[in-house]
């Protein structure tokens, strides 16, 4: 049978971490910041070894592998987009931004073999980005890998024909659809599924108002239909309340990773429905989120 949560997650510690403003034309979550860029790579830097203190002492099992001062990826403490595993396989992703094509690097594959992690094959579909065709990995996919079952909101991150090939090779049946968010009264695309919604053993965390096509958010419903619906406002998903990920400790303890604004965004309800399912762990990731437009999900590439 096939897991839902891992144990064991990949991380990269950053070294120039920052606003991108090429990824900024379609992430609205980044703000453009007016602190010195070492300042910004400072505050992250103590965030991320937190994140993973806090992840280590809840017996999560952490490969950190350290960013490369050349070339520049201000976006590399987000390797869920460039890379997923599925026992034994690797994916490799093609990427909107070509500052982040960067951040793929063979001798992470390479460092993970030589620990012993099972890599029998890899398939790349880098190579879509000859014809500006993207899907970056678990941020554009959010995957039910126990019912074999991918969700995705197209985007210019998220490509249709992309998506389904993954789904293809993998044996998924995909759920795609379109969302939505307000910027300045101008309805824009949700970048990333995974901003929106993650998916638990138990239950499945979704924006749903950002979904305005009736029949779309209906077939999403209809296929999450064995899990406890969580539902969160556009304004908690802003908080990065979708951006968060269920795992299973090495104790088997089931456990979800989620930012301290995320938590603080909710109500008492909702807190006392996913407590009913796991402990929550909360770190303070306030810059990361900020300027980077990214949560929690996208710093952690699970590893199966």
């Amino acid at each position: 049978m096939n897991r839902q949560n891992c144990n064991t997650v990949l991380m990269i510690e950053p070294i120039a971490f920052g606003f991108n403003k090429e990824t900024s034309v379609n992430n609205h979550f980044q703000t453009n910041p007016n602190k010195k860029n070492s300042i910004i790579q400072g505050e992250a830097l103590f965030q991320f070894n937190q994140f993973v203190k806090l992840l280590k002492d809840n017996f999560i099992n952490v490969i950190t592998i350290k960013d490369t001062k050349y070339p520049f990826t201000p976006d590399s403490i987000f390797p869920n987009n460039w890379i997923s595993f599925h026992e034994g396989t690797i994916v490799i992703y093609p990427m909107f931004a070509k500052n982040r094509r960067h951040e793929r690097r063979s001798d992470i594959i390479f460092f993970l073999k030589e620990k012993g992690y099972l890599i029998e094959q890899i398939i790349d579909y880098s190579i879509w980005e000859n014809e500006n065709r993207y899907l970056e990995g678990t941020g554009s996919m959010v995957l039910d890998r126990e019912k074999k079952i991918a969700y995705a909101t197209i985007s210019d991150r998220t490509d249709k024909m992309i998506f389904e090939i993954f789904c293809k090779d993998f044996k998924y049946e995909p759920i795609i659809f379109h969302a939505y968010h307000e910027i300045n009264g101008v309805k824009k695309p949700v970048y990333h599924t995974n901003v929106m919604m993650s998916i638990g053993c138990e239950y499945a965390i979704i924006c749903l108002e950002a979904i305005t096509c009736v029949k779309e958010r209906k077939r999403v419903i209809d296929a999450l239909s064995d899990k406890e619906l969580i539902e969160i406002s556009a304004s908690q998903m802003i908080n990065f309340a979708g951006n968060v990920l269920q795992l299973e400790n090495l104790k088997g303890e089931k456990l979800l990773v989620m930012s301290k604004n995320a938590y603080n965004s909710l109500d008492t309800l909702q807190i006392h429905s996913l407590k009913e399912f796991n402990k929550i762990i909360t770190p303070s990731i306030e810059t990361i989120e900020k300027h980077g437009g990214g949560g929690v999900r996208c710093m952690l590439a699970e590893v199966f």
